[in-house]
C-alpha cells in the first residue's frame, strides 16, 4: 500500500486537574505524561500496518524536531518512510491536554496555504507507485495534496486503486478515484442536505458518474455505512461499535481497512462490512488508534474484545493492555507464587481489582519459586496454579514470568497500579519506581491475619496421619 498524504503528529499531555487557576476560570493540569503519536496520513499507514500490510508512507514535514519525531515513530512501527523535507513551513502538530481521559484543549501548530513542492511530492510518489497495489490518499486540507490530481492519475494510468479520504467541497479534485469516503457532513457541503435515503442515492450515483468514481462510501455515524456504485445499486451495513469512546482517526481505519480489502477480498459487500467492522473496534479506543488483525477477526466473530479469566502470554498480553489503555481502563498489577491458593489470598486477590478496572495477575514460573521457596516448592505446578487464578473473582487476566523480579513484565505492561502484600513497604516494591514515574501508584494491601501458604504447608505435614 501507497498512502500519501497530509502528515500530523499528535501529541499528548496527560495530567490530572485538581484545581482552577487564580489567573483565570480554566482548570490547571498538572502533566504527568506525555505521548505523541503518528496522526493524519501516517495513521492511515498504522492501521495499515496492524493489518499486516506492506506500507510506504509519503508526506511533507517541516525542517523540525517535530518532524524528526514523526519520522521516527512511523520507522520503528515498520512503515517505509519517504518524506518531503520542507522549508516552507511547519510539521504540523496538534496538541492536546488530557485530564481523567477527557480532553480540556485542542492547540493546533500549522503552517497554512498550499505545498510549495508539489512537484517534488509527485516525484516522489511517481518513485514508489510502480512497486504498489493500491494507493491510499489521506486529504486533511493541510497542503501536501493542493495538487492531487496528477497522483490519482498516475495511480489509474496502472489501473492501480485509488482510496480517497477527501476534504472540502470540491470533489473534482478527486475524479478518476475508485472510492471516495467523506462523512456525512463531508458529503453535505458538496450535495446539499437530504430528506430521505432514496434522495441521497440518486445524487450520491449522479455524483460518482460525474466524477468517474467506481463508488462513493458514505460514513453516517449512527447509520453506519452506505456504499454507492455508479450503476445505481447501494450496499448499506449497519453500525458496529459497542462502546464508542472517541471517534478520532476512525476515517483514517476505514480508508486503511478498504484499501487494504480492495486487494484482498473480492466484492463490495465484504469490503464495506470489514470496513465497518474495525471502525467500530477502534472508537472504542482513545485518541487516534489502530485495529490488529486479531482484533478486526475477534470482532468479525463476534467475540468480546478483551477476554476476562484468560491465561495470556506476556507478549499477547501486553497488546491487551494497550487496548484498555486505550479505553480509559485502569489496570492494576500483583505478582506472586500463589502455590496454594486460600481464603487470604482470594481476599487479597479481590481487594487489589477494587483498585481499578483490569487486574493482571503474574505467577512465577516453576523454576522461579525453587529459587525463592527451596526445591520442594512450589506444590502445584504453573499450569494447575494458573487455573485457579483465572477462576478467582475479579481476576482479568494471568500471565507468568520466569526472572526474579516482574520488572522487566511490569515495564512492558505499563499498569497503573502495582498492589502488594502488608509485608511490604511502598518503597521497596519492584517497580514501584517505574509506575510512579508514570503518574500511577503503589498499593500495600493488608493480608489476613492466619494465612499462609508456609503455615498452611507447615500445619499439614504436622497433622497426624497418613496424608498420602
Amino acid at each position: 500500500m501507497l498512502v500519501v498524504g497530509d502528515l500530523i503528529l499528535d501529541r499528548y499531555w496527560h495530567g490530572t486537574s485538581t484545581r482552577v487557576s487564580p489567573e483565570a476560570p480554566v482548570p490547571v493540569v498538572d502533566v504527568e505524561r506525555v505521548e505523541e503519536r503518528a496522526g493524519g496520513a501516517a495513521n492511515v499507514a498504522l492501521n495499515a500496518r496492524a493489518l499486516n500490510c506492506d506500507v510506504t508512507l509519503v508526506g511533507v514535514v517541516g525542517n523540525d524536531t517535530d518532524g524528526e519525531v514523526l519520522a521516527g515513530l512511523c520507522q520503528s512501527a515498520g512503515l517505509r518512510t519517504s518524506f518531503l523535507v520542507t522549508s516552507h513551513g511547519r510539521t504540523t502538530v496538534k496538541l492536546r491536554v488530557v485530564s481523567q481521559n477527557q480532553q480540556l484543549l485542542r492547540a493546533d501548530f500549522e503552517t497554512s496555504g498550499s505545498c510549495d513542492d508539489a512537484g517534488a511530492l509527485i516525484d516522489i510518489v511517481r518513485e514508489h507507485m510502480d512497486s504498489c497495489d493500491v494507493v491510499v490518499v489521506s486529504d486533511y486540507a493541510k497542503g501536501a495534496l493542493h495538487e492531487v490530481e496528477p497522483i490519482i492519475e498516475l495511480a489509474r494510468s496502472r489501473r492501480i486503486p485509488v482510496v480517497v479520504d477527501p476534504k472540502g467541497a470540491d470533489f473534482e479534485r478527486y475524479r478518476g478515484a475508485t472510492v471516495v469516503t467523506p462523512n456525512r457532513k463531508e458529503l453535505e457541503s458538496v450535495l446539499g442536505p437530504w430528506e430521505t435515503r432514496e434522495a441521497l442515492s440518486t445524487a450520491a450515483c449522479t455524483l460518482a458518474e460525474s466524477l468517474d468514481l467506481e463508488s462513493l462510501l458514505v460514513t453516517q455515524s449512527a447509520e453506519a455505512m452506505s456504499l454507492f456504485l455508479r450503476d445505481g445499486s447501494l450496499v448499506h451495513v449497519g453500525a458496529k461499535a459497542r462502546d464508542v469512546f472517541d471517534v478520532t482517526g476512525a476515517g483514517d481505519t476505514v480508508c486503511a481497512t478498504l484499501g487494504a480489502s480492495l486487494v484482498a477480498v473480492q466484492g463490495w459487500r465484504d469490503r464495506v462490512e470489514l470496513a465497518n467492522t474495525a471502525a467500530g473496534v477502534v472508537v472504542g479506543k482513545f485518541g487516534a488508534a489502530t485495529v490488529t488483525r486479531r482484533e478486526l477477526d475477534a470482532a468479525l466473530r463476534h467475540e468480546a474484545p478483551l477476554e476476562v479469566g484468560a491465561i495470556v502470554p506476556p507478549g499477547e498480553l501486553a497488546d491487551m493492555c494497550r487496548q484498555a489503555r486505550s479505553r480509559g481502563e485502569r489496570l492494576v498489577f500483583t505478582n506472586g507464587c500463589f502455590d496454594i491458593i486460600h481464603h487470604g489470598h482470594v481476599e487479597y486477590l479481590q481487594a487489589a481489582a477494587a483498585l481499578g478496572d483490569r487486574l493482571i495477575v503474574a505467577v512465577n514460573d516453576d523454576d522461579s519459586v525453587r529459587r525463592l521457596k527451596g526445591e520442594q516448592r512450589p506444590i502445584n505446578d504453573l499450569s494447575a496454579r494458573m487455573g485457579v487464578l483465572r477462576a478467582v473473582a475479579g481476576v482479568d487476566w494471568v500471565t507468568s514470568f520466569s526472572e526474579a523480579t516482574p520488572l522487566a513484565l511490569i515495564e512492558k505492561l505499563e499498569p497503573d497500579v502495582l498492589a502488594k502484600g502488608g509485608d511490604y513497604a511502598a518503597d521497596d516494591v519492584v517497580g514501584g519506581d517505574f509506575v510512579r514515574s508514570r503518574g500511577g501508584e503503589v498499593a500495600i494491601i493488608a493480608f489476613r491475619e492466619g494465612h499462609s501458604t508456609t503455615d498452611l504447608i507447615e500445619r499439614i505435614r504436622s497433622t497426624p496421619g497418613d496424608l498420602s
